[in-house]
């Protein structure tokens, strides 16, 4: 109250009580923008939304979003570096997926520009490859068209581009040609287990759509099955 020099007893007009009430308006969604501003960084559309929620109406938000800018509480520039600089690092996300983040949260196009201008194409391609060879370490009983689908799949997911992706999988070798026999005899002791129920012409048929639908070589599945042709 001291910034309206009131004193005890004073007459207040409307005008001068909508200005207290307004001020107190201010005073408490601002306390409300730096507890939530606490936890982390935010971007202004963040803390906006917030206030906003909490009840504050749109000329209170402004004149607390301008007192948070002058304040540096807030600044989209800088949380828009560290976000990038964040999810690459310990996310492993992709330019297209950050983009789309930082379109939710409402950083302006030109910050969210000016933020991936960092992440260059040399670390996009250095934490896909890391991605591609954790996957390889993992690899299920799946051919290698499979194993390159799931990959690529999972590399889309994470927001890199399809040139990136492609430049990885095309670099980063499959199974041999052992692995890939030793993969495609899992899966058709699988089918196998299915159809061999049915006589073996009928048999036959269903082993190969199985299987080349799993991404195997016709070749490989015929070289299974006439290996296997006595099998009960």
């Amino acid at each position: 109250m001291l910034q309206f020099r009131l004193k005890k007893g004073m007459e207040i007009s409307d005008d001068l009580l909508q200005h207290i009430v307004y001020a107190d308006e201010v005073k408490k969604a601002y306390q409300q923008a730096l507890y939530f501003l606490a936890h982390r960084m935010r971007s202004e559309h963040e803390v906006a939304a917030h206030l906003r929620k909490k009840g504050a109406p749109d000329s209170v938000i402004d004149e607390v979003l301008k007192k948070l800018r002058a304040e540096r509480y807030v600044d989209d520039e800088a949380f828009a570096a560290a976000y990038v600089r964040t999810q690459k690092k310990t996310a492993a996300k992709g330019p297209l997926l950050v983009r789309a983040e930082l379109e939710r949260l409402g950083v302006p196009d030109r910050l969210i520009e000016q933020s991936l201008a960092e992440y260059t194409l040399d670390e996009q391609m250095a934490i896909a490859r890391s991605l591609y060879e954790k996957a390889k370490k993992q690899r299920r009983d799946e051919s290698a068209r499979a194993f390159l689908e799931r990959v690529r799949q999972q590399l889309m997911r994470k927001g890199f581009p399809h040139e990136v992706i492609a430049a990885v999988l095309a670099d980063g070798g499959t199974h041999t040609e052992q692995e890939e026999r030793e993969a495609l005899s899992v899966q058709a002791e699988k089918a196998h287990r299915r159809y061999a129920h049915h006589p073996r012409p009928l048999y036959e048929q269903k082993m190969r759509q199985a299987l080349y639908r799993k991404g195997f070589a016709l070749d490989l599945i015929n070289e299974w099955l006439r290996m296997h042709g006595n099998d009960e």
